[in-house]
């Protein structure tokens, strides 16, 4: 008997700006990776705040995972869980999957906090009376974290020298700074982020995320 397929959440719609952005991505594109083929179940602004999807995700959110009774939250959880029962997304020796693993961390705790701050006053809260005063102050801390990165990373093509679970995270983090032009002034880490979303994985993962949006704008409540 085959394994059932994993089944992930992703919204059904979502504003144009968002699109390309929501964390459904980051498991897509480690499921492409790993080869691993899978279901979507299509959640609204509703049905993702309803007790059946609670259970699965305590906060109301997406994505969320579930493999014949197993399920996981949160996307740098399910990301790890992929990397880690799958091959392809993690080198084989244990100490170099501890040093790609440590980049899905770093890249959710230390440089995604930056840019979702930014994101905050450029686009979410931008309307706020703090917003142009708070400004500067998030792009300091965002070309901060931009600059040890960019040291860190130097002439390598990855993080650790190869592709793995690491830069897939760090990668879909930077993305969020579409638009604001900060990645431009840090050349390696803008071509950086081209390379990995070259990838024909993420190519077929971004594909689907698209194609499975519902363009009819939900009716308000």
């Amino acid at each position: 008997m085959s394994e059932p397929l994993p089944v992930i959440t992703a919204f059904r719609w979502v504003p144009d700006f968002v699109k390309g952005h929501v964390r459904d991505v980051r498991v897509r594109w480690a499921l492409e990776e790993v080869g691993q083929p899978y279901q979507v179940r299509l959640v609204d602004g509703v049905s993702v705040k309803a007790a059946e999807h609670r259970c699965l995700q305590p906060f109301g959110q997406v994505p969320t995972y579930e493999q014949d009774g197993f399920t996981l939250f949160e996307s740098g959880a399910i990301l790890l869980h992929i990397a880690r029962t799958r091959s392809g997304l993690l080198p084989a020796d244990p100490a170099k999957a501890a040093a790609a693993e440590q980049w899905v961390f770093a890249a959710m705790t230390s440089v995604e906090p930056a840019i979702m701050d930014l994101g905050l006053v450029n686009v979410f809260e931008a309307d706020q009376p703090w917003a142009e005063a708070r400004r500067p102050l998030s792009v300091k801390r965002v070309r901060g974290r931009l600059e040890d990165l960019s040291k860190r990373l130097g002439d390598k093509p990855y993080l650790e020298g190869e592709f793995t679970a690491g830069d897939l995270m760090m990668a879909c983090v930077l993305h969020g700074l579409d638009g604001t032009g900060l990645l431009a002034d840090y050349p390696n880490l803008d071509a950086y982020v081209a390379r990995c979303r070259s990838r024909p994985a993420f190519r077929r993962a971004l594909a689907a995320h698209l194609a499975d949006f519902d363009q009819t704008p939900p009716l308000a409540a």
